[in-house]
């Protein structure tokens, strides 16, 4: 794995070398053609013969690299015909590159070509040739002049009157004096009056005699020009009498040594170009080649660098949009981008990172879900056992008064019903109506109980249930279902309490019995006692008098009392069962008491 990531790393750093290879070589052939500088200016014919084998070089190299680049581009030809991702725009780019700069590059080497062929031309004509020859005449006639004007200022110094009487007298004060006096004629230069070889009179010099003197005699007797410090001078002399001399310095303009020095060495340079002038043109064209070339290259290199910020990215990012079609939501673009690109790659580093979260999360999510969906199916079996095993019928109905469920309890309750009026079997009530199972009257009913249910939330009421068997008593209790004001249905729940009723009436009937037992034990109580007592007067065997008269007529009276009383109850208790209804009125109650004594008497 290593070995194959470096080949492209080696022939990455191998291009880079070449380049910059290149560069070098061709900033040193533009600097020496261009700027001609002193240490890349050939100096002759085999300097020149040693450039033109750089040039060479230069174009070697350059061959290898586009050897290079045409390997790249046959390389991105192949990527496209297999279907390489991205190569499609990377083809597009490179030779979209490719046209928009042959075009000028193009154009600039025509131009270039015929104006440097115009050039060399003109370099080389004849008008060139007289220009460089008069420019060279023209320094050496300012110099010729220079000197002749420097001796005429050297005799005209000599000629002075003062300057010989002062060699004559031997005072050279007047020799000081009168070179003063011919300063602004020296312009600039110096003088020295000498006898012997010793110096007795100067003006303007610029150092002293025994440091100039040598140089300065030397140039009076070579080519009489003298050069000291940066300055250049035209020296002439001029004899005073017979031991004395006149010697003046006349500068020269500013860098005229070095400008005759480049004008000789130019015109040098000249004559051997001149000789070598098809060498010259060569060198120039190839020079045109290789710069063409190069913007070719650059712009070909250019467009698969830029094209390779692009496509590089987007192939990555292609990669990783399948991985994570797959589910590989931990996968993450591991390619470097720039700019928009750069932000694109973070931004889907950030959603990968994001979905692989809610995938954690909704893997979480399901888990606690599958937990409460388990609950909550435990609690939905133990509410169907419940609703299976419990004796109350349960129905349950959604909005439209529909039945959603019924429990076993509720079928076995239904038993009851008389089938001429029932519209559907005991074991399917879903989807049926309240009027399919009770009819039109009770369903009526229930439909009110349960719109009161609707404002109380929950209500109660009973109910007879006909049947060919008889009566079936019911307690029907009736909850509404609301979420937030939306009614989604509503819950019956029916207790059959027939025997519970059957057995309150029994328990009902066994206290009315008692009670009017004791009701009617109360009357016989008086009728026993009277009996008693006229049994009692009649068994003395004496006839009655008077006494047991208006007893025995009390007692009959208490008897046709209390026989009348329990003749109320029979007929109280035959209408509705009810015990009479009591009738106060008024009364004295010394003749209650006295009744009542009277049945205990002759008892106490």
């Amino acid at each position: 794995m290593p070995s194959v990531s470096s080949k492209p790393v080696e022939r990455k750093a191998l291009i880079i070398g070449l380049g910059i290879a290149i560069v070098l070589l061709f900033f040193v052939l533009v600097s020496q053609q261009a700027f001609n500088l002193t240490f890349l200016s050939p100096g002759g014919v085999q300097q020149t013969v040693l450039l033109t084998a750089l040039s060479a070089l230069v174009f070697l190299l350059f061959v290898a690299l586009t050897f290079v680049l045409l390997r790249n581009l046959l390389k991105l030809l192949a990527e496209r015909r297999i279907g390489v991702l991205g190569s499609k725009f990377r083809t597009k780019m490179v030779f979209g590159a490719l046209l928009m700069s042959f075009t000028p590059a193009l154009f600039m080497f025509l131009f270039t070509y015929l104006l440097t062929n115009r050039s060399i031309d003109r370099w080389f004509s004849r008008p060139v040739q007289n220009l460089r020859e008069g420019s060279e005449q023209v320094a050496t006639l300012l110099l010729e002049y220079a000197k002749a004007n420097a001796q005429a200022e050297a005799q005209t110094l000599a000629n002075n009157a003062r300057i010989q009487r002062s060699f004559e007298f031997g005072d050279f004060a007047l020799a000081n004096a009168s070179l003063n006096e011919y300063r602004p004629a020296l312009q600039g230069g110096f003088a020295f009056a000498l006898r012997g070889h010793a110096s007795v009179a100067s003006i303007n010099a610029p150092a002293e005699w025994e440091q100039i003197g040598g140089p300065l005699i030397d140039a009076l007797g070579a080519n009489r020009r003298f050069s000291w410090g940066n300055l250049a001078y035209a020296v002439g002399e001029s004899d005073v009498g017979r031991s004395g001399l006149i010697v003046v310095a006349i500068p020269l303009p500013a860098n005229f040594d070095a400008t005759m020095l480049r004008i000789a060495e130019s015109q040098r340079n000249y004559q051997e170009l001149a000789t070598a002038g098809k060498a010259v043109r060569r060198a120039y064209i190839l020079l045109l080649l290789l710069i063409t070339a190069l913007v070719l290259f650059a712009a070909t290199w250019l467009s698969l660098f830029i094209s390779k910020l692009v496509t590089r990215p987007v192939a990555a990012l292609a990669e990783a949009t399948q991985e994570l079609s797959q589910g590989h939501f931990s996968y993450r673009v591991a390619v470097a981008a720039a700019d928009e690109l750069g932000e694109l790659v973070a931004s889907f580093n950030r959603m990968a990172a994001d979905l692989e979260e809610s995938r954690t999360k909704i893997e979480q999510s399901s888990l606690q879900l599958e937990k409460a969906n388990a609950n909550i199916e435990q609690r939905r079996r133990q509410t169907e056992i419940i609703l299976e095993n419990i004796p109350t019928g349960v129905l349950s109905l959604d909005g439209a008064g529909k039945v959603r469920h019924a429990n076993p309890a509720f079928a076995r309750l239904l038993k009851f019903r008389d089938e001429s009026t029932a519209n559907i079997p005991t074991d399917n009530f879903e989807g049926a109506s309240l009027r399919d199972i009770f009819g039109a009257e009770i369903s009526a009913q229930m439909i009110h109980l349960m719109r009161k249910a609707d404002r109380m939330g929950t209500t109660t009421s009973q109910f007879e249930l006909k049947s060919g068997g008889g009566i079936l008593n019911v307690a029907i209790t009736v909850a509404s279902m609301r979420i937030e004001r939306q009614r989604l249905g509503y819950v019956l729940v029916f207790e059959d309490f027939t025997e519970l009723l059957r057995a309150q009436k029994q328990a009902a009937w066994r206290e009315v019995a008692r009670r009017v037992a004791h009701e009617i034990k109360n009357p016989l109580t008086p009728i026993a006692l009277s009996a008693d007592r006229i049994r009692r007067h009649l068994e003395r065997g004496a006839p009655p008098d008077e006494n047991s008269i208006a007893v025995m007529h009390g007692c009959v009276d208490t008897i046709a009392n209390a026989v009348e009383t329990v003749r109320q109850l029979v007929d109280e208790f035959s209408t509705l069962a009810r015990f009479p209804t009591a009738q106060p009125r008024p009364s004295d109650i010394n003749t209650i008491i006295e009744s009542a004594l009277q049945l205990f008497s002759g008892r106490l």
